[in-house]
């Protein structure tokens, strides 16, 4: 059993379910320690819904700095009788490693450790500083984890120039796909208002359905952007519709509908929140009187387009594996959105993603060596890069 595995069952076998650690921090900071790494543990959140977070890093912050980062919880198992072996229990069969969080994301937190091991030994004085920024809340809220601890960063002038974030981005074998971006999120929730009558008397009442059902057939079919060579164009999606009162003679009194753009950097939030409400406008509907509208961001889309780090990686999957990473900027949110807020490359590398969040959850074996080389080898790049001022 390599190192990397053993490290990878070790954290796989703490039910670590959001916001839940159940001590594979501690387990973590506990090896950074023994290689000279200052370790600090920020906690977040309510008392029934505590947040941990660790942050560690190795070196004086005068040097380019090089963040691996990650979250140690992980999503509800769903019925533990649909899995073939208990979850918590790290078992393997046809070369495959089971149990929740193999793939999203333990197995590329122990990759990241032990290549960090193996690198400095080779390089004691490596001249680029190592971070580990570490959350239990990227499955949840996503409120009390990485974005306390950068905004924390940010407010003492730490610097960050690099990070890895080890989501599991690949998708027939470790390395094929990285992410250097991802989309911004925005929710909203949509009330348009009427007034509530009998199905049998449409001109005593207001039916704010028919009112909603034009403005809601041009935010499906508006053109928000065109993308650009890294993003698809923005989308516009209903989630959700609620209205009625559940009988078929009543005309309901409001029309609740859920909605989210997933939008390029060719976007912004607030011109994309102007343009909608511009457009209800133009239907006749007003804000306040017609209609209330809520916008949650999730967060801002993020691009690290190819420099020093998209070469390393590339670099380090080449000489690994010997394929061509893609570059991505497919798929939903990570934490790589508050990262990049404080440090100017961010990219995502992980795993094959296969079968995250689902029953069986499963690496292959022979994808985790490969991964924690990957990441010694990007170290390797980096510290070359900023020994010859590169």
């Amino acid at each position: 059993m390599t190192a990397t595995l053993r490290l990878a069952e070790e954290l796989i076998a703490r039910p670590s379910v959001t916001p839940r650690d159940e001590g594979c921090q501690a387990l973590i900071a506990a090896r950074l320690q023994r290689l000279g790494f200052v370790c600090e543990t920020v906690e977040s959140g309510p008392a029934d819904f505590r947040v941990t977070n660790l942050w560690a890093r190795l070196g004086t912050g005068r040097q380019p700095t090089l963040v691996f980062a990650g979250h140690t919880d992980v999503v509800p198992t769903g019925p533990l009788t649909a899995w073939a072996s208990d979850p918590f229990v790290p078992s393997h069969r046809e070369g495959k490693l089971f149990g929740r969080g193999t793939s999203d994301m333990k197995t590329s937190i122990a990759a990241m450790v032990v290549a960090c091991e193996e690198f400095l030994v080779a390089h004691p004085q490596p001249g680029i500083d190592i971070a580990f920024l570490l959350t239990s809340d990227e499955e949840g809220p996503a409120v009390d984890g990485t974005v306390v601890v950068c905004e924390l960063l940010q407010r003492r002038g730490e610097r960050l120039d690099w990070c890895i974030v080890g989501e599991p981005t690949s998708v027939e074998r470790t390395g094929d796909m990285i992410k250097n971006g991802r989309r911004g999120t925005m929710s909203g929730k949509l009330t348009v208002k009427g007034i509530q009558g009998h199905i049998a008397y449409p001109h005593l009442a207001k039916n704010p359905i028919h009112l909603a059902a034009p403005a809601l057939a041009e935010l499906a079919s508006t053109v928000w952007d065109q993308g650009n060579a890294f993003f698809p164009p923005t989308s516009w999606q209903i989630s959700n519709i609620h209205g009625g009162t559940g009988a078929s003679n009543v005309i309901p009194g409001t029309v609740v509908i859920d909605f989210n753009f997933r939008f390029s950097t060719e976007s912004t939030p607030e011109g994309l929140q102007q343009r909608a409400a511009d457009l209800l406008q133009r239907h006749g509907l007003h804000p306040g009187t017609g209609y209330d509208l809520d916008w949650t961001l999730g967060g801002r889309p993020f691009l690290t387009p190819p420099g020093t780090l998209v070469q390393a990686v590339r670099a380090a999957v080449m000489a690994e594996v010997g394929i061509e990473t893609t570059l991505s900027t497919t798929g939903g949110t990570s934490d790589g959105r508050f990262i990049a807020q404080v440090c100017p490359q961010v990219i995502e590398l992980g795993p094959p993603n296969a079968t995250i969040h689902k029953i069986d959850e499963h690496v292959a074996l022979a994808d985790i060596e490969p991964l924690k080389n990957i990441y010694r080898r990007t170290l390797e790049h980096l510290a070359t890069q900023a020994g010859t001022g590169g």
